[in-house]
């Protein structure tokens, strides 16, 4: 079953895609069947700039377990990071 539901974020970054290296505006988030995972549903990431059309996309598709151990290491890399180098 399908929630529907999306987060959608602003975020600022560089994605490589077919084409190189690309600004990342916006990301999207959501509970889906993937396109080409082996799973029934993951966690699927869309990360992207609709300013430089359909080719500046990067998508993830991610088991459950997955998505949880990637917040966390995402959580600890940035709690590692010495006071005064996040902006």
């Amino acid at each position: 079953m399908c929630t529907y539901l999306t987060e959608q974020i602003q975020i600022t970054g560089s994605g490589k895609g077919a084409t190189g290296w690309f600004a990342l505006s916006d990301a999207s988030v959501y509970f889906d069947h993937p396109v080409h995972a082996m799973a029934d549903h993951t966690l699927n990431i869309d990360f992207l700039n609709p300013r430089q059309g359909p080719s500046a996309r990067v998508a993830v598709e991610l088991t459950a377990e997955s998505a949880r151990a990637l917040a966390k290491a995402i959580e600890a890399a940035l709690a590692s990071v010495p006071p005064g180098m996040l902006a």
